[in-house]
């Protein structure tokens, strides 16, 4: 069945990962598989550098990666079948990116019912299904 799947997680709203993390973790169990998550953070523009501390990026870098890792430890299969990775970009070029990269074959992600805005430029989620190239389950 499924190998190799990954999960986003928005550390913003870490919540709605949890229905994918379980969809996540009952694919694994049958597959014995291995879960990847995946957290993507937003690039700073350069204007704003000057306004924020010389060591911004590396604090939010270690933040991010640790509590990523705190919903990793979460997760009930052994340590060596979960992984977990902070990127920086676009989150859905970035998990499409970690997606090809990583082998995956399912990416299971997280959704809520979408505002207004996501109608007008689109969601990351449904990005991500329409360019996909393995299989992706949305959970609500």
């Amino acid at each position: 069945m499924y190998k190799s799947i990954l999960v986003p997680v928005d550390l913003a709203e870490a919540d709605l990962a949890d229905p994918a993390i379980a969809a996540a973790v009952a694919f694994a169990e049958t597959s014995g598989g291995t879960i990847r998550l995946v957290y993507v953070r937003s690039l700073v523009p350069i204007t704003y550098m000057e306004f924020v501390p010389a060591d911004f990026d590396s604090e939010q870098q270690t933040d991010a990666e640790a509590k990523l890792a705190a919903i990793a430890a979460a997760i009930p299969l052994p340590p060596e079948r979960v992984s977990a990775k902070v990127l920086v970009g676009s989150v859905h070029g970035e998990v499409l990116a970690e997606a090809d990269a990583s082998g995956a074959d399912l990416i299971v992600i997280g959704s809520h019912e979408p505002g207004i805005l996501a109608y007008v430029i689109g969601s990351n989620a449904s990005t991500i299904v329409r360019r996909a190239k393995c299989s992706v389950l949305v959970v609500r």
